[in-house]
């Protein structure tokens, strides 16, 4: 546990509003944000709070983007487990063990992304199995070959995406299934590309 006993009021009040902004959105606020929380009208009086965080050894700063801010010692509670290391899917590996933590807030969290449960076996040589969770990162507008979660008549299906010369086809990732085209006029829609599969076995 930190020891805040030698912050001021308003520097416990800080340190804990950048706490609270990395839990819930997986990375700290920009002085902007400081400032208008606090009532704090110069960004040089949020840098004089930082400073002190800092010089105290509760925060790093790196740059001056949001994400440059981090808390000294905090591991993020239910997104970061410990990763200890490396295992062979092939020949036994020596076994050395890290004292590192895999952040699945940097690898999945965002305010433009969100998750779906796969159901059924059309991707299934792309790895993505039913009962598989999918990371979808919002957008509307997709490159050829790319995954992407696709609206057709109200409807979703998980494919890859190719726009021919008169049409778009939504290619399966099994030999057993069709593809989907999609003729001009008709109703369609780009929700999202893939940028990761969860897997719960």
């Amino acid at each position: 546990m930190p020891d805040l006993t030698t912050l001021t009021q308003r520097q416990k009040e800080i340190y804990h509003f950048i706490k609270d902004k990395i839990e819930s959105r997986g990375y700290g606020p920009t002085v902007r944000e400081i400032g208008s929380h606090f009532g704090i009208k110069s960004p040089n009086g949020v840098m004089c709070h930082l400073k002190a965080l800092e010089k105290k050894g509760l925060i790093q700063r790196e740059g001056f983007s949001a994400r440059a801010i981090q808390l000294v010692g905090y591991r993020p509670g239910q997104a970061a487990i410990p990763l200890l290391g490396r295992v062979a899917a092939g020949s036994p590996t020596l076994a050395v063990e890290t004292d590192d933590f895999l952040d699945l807030h940097a690898m999945f969290l965002s305010e433009n992304r969100y998750a779906l449960k796969v159901r059924g076996h059309s991707m299934i040589e792309d790895h993505i199995q039913d009962g598989d969770y999918v990371i979808i990162e919002k957008q509307e507008t997709a490159r050829n070959g790319e995954r992407v979660v696709a609206m057709i008549d109200g409807e979703v299906t998980l494919k890859r995406f190719y726009r021919e010369r008169n049409r778009i086809r939504l290619e399966p990732a099994n030999g057993s299934y069709a593809p989907i085209f999609v003729e001009p006029g008709e109703d369609i829609r780009i929700l999202g590309t893939l940028i990761g599969v969860v897997r719960k076995v």
